[in-house]
């Protein structure tokens, strides 16, 4: 399984536009099983954080993943988006 460590996101390395694209990526990722297992709960969570920075492409694909998951992963989903914003 791979593993795409994010660290330093605030520190300008990776800013705006680069920093949404990274995390959309991320998101990409595990929806599709691309070098990991597909895992539509982190997927979500990628793509909210992703949103949230700024990419509209993660938002669309954030809702339309939404509809094929439990409120439970869902929950999930935010708890570590929510989770991980607090730390990065």
């Amino acid at each position: 399984m791979a593993r795409f460590e994010v660290c330093d996101m605030n520190t300008g390395a990776a800013g705006g536009a680069a920093q949404a694209d990274l995390l959309f990526e991320l998101g990409m990722m595990y929806a599709s099983g691309r070098d990991c297992e597909v895992d539509m709960v982190t997927a979500h969570k990628w793509f909210n954080i992703a949103a949230i920075k700024g990419s509209a492409r993660a938002a669309e694909l954030r809702a339309e993943l939404a509809q094929t998951m439990s409120k439970t992963e869902i929950a999930s989903a935010l708890r570590q988006a929510r989770e991980w914003m607090t730390m990065h």
